[in-house]
């Protein structure tokens, strides 16, 4: 697969996590009313991450926001918290995306910063990804806690009991929508290795001269051939000798020598 189609590929695919996240954030049917024991009722209640809602059987449906934050549970908030950095950290990822692609070419920008971008990008994916299937996954939970709680406290016949909640359409669309932002954010982290310009297998090796070095001076010089220090030695020792006389006193030459 070129880094071309994989770059591609994983942009559409991310595309479409991040918007399964907004969508999924924006849905009001997080947790829908349990209706195994009453299956013919009068209203039908929905909850979301920002309101709750309820539909009569005539088809008129009232939602009323949430008018507190501090009055909600802590992990309730957490959830919110969650898909809202995940929606951020996507949308920025697309950004960083569409000028990582390889097909597109914005001024001389060389291929090992859109290498940089194009791992950027695919890391805000994957933790995108992580953060939205959190946020569903710790949702679900409660959801299930408080269910099996209603449902004990139902067979011991607790007077007032609450009504059940279970599983909503937009626990699903966000658990896919992870999934795809996750799966995208991998697939352009590869693409990131096909940018990487290759280094050259062959380095560079200097060789030294086995020789022994020769300094250049600018004037004239004579090239030595290694045996004068010998040579001179021996003829400085032929003057010596020749400058003893027999009896092997030393000889000064005299003036007649100079005649």
């Amino acid at each position: 697969m070129s880094t071309t189609v994989c770059q591609v590929m994983a942009f559409i695919v991310s595309s479409l996590g991040v918007a399964g996240c907004i969508v999924s954030t924006a849905m009001d049917m997080w947790s829908t009313q349990d209706l195994y024991d009453n299956p013919v009722t009068a209203v039908f209640q929905y909850q979301g991450l920002w309101r709750s809602c309820v539909r009569q059987s005539s088809g008129f449906t009232e939602c009323r926001p949430y008018f507190t934050i501090l009055g909600l549970p802590a992990m309730f908030q957490a959830v919110r918290a969650l898909m809202i950095v995940g929606i951020v950290l996507g949308i920025l990822g697309l950004l960083v995306c569409i000028f990582a692609l390889k097909c597109i070419r914005i001024g001389n920008m060389e291929d090992s910063a859109k290498a940089n971008m194009t791992l950027t990008s695919g890391i805000m994916f994957i933790v995108a990804g992580l953060c939205a299937i959190t946020g569903v996954s710790v949702f679900a939970n409660m959801l299930v806690t408080n269910f099996w709680m209603s449902t004990a406290n139902m067979y011991q016949g607790m007077q007032n009991v609450q009504n059940r909640y279970t599983f909503g359409s937009a626990l699903f669309v966000g658990w896919v929508a992870g999934g795809l932002a996750l799966v995208g954010g991998v697939m352009m982290c590869l693409a990131c290795r096909g940018l990487i310009p290759e280094e050259s297998r062959y380095k560079a090796v200097s060789y030294n001269a086995s020789g022994r070095n020769i300094s250049y001076r600018t004037g004239p010089y004579k090239v030595g051939s290694g045996y004068e220090p010998e040579m001179k030695a021996r003829k400085d020792a032929g003057y010596e000798e020749a400058a003893r006389s027999e009896d092997g006193r030393r000889s000064y030459p005299s003036k007649y020598d100079y005649v």
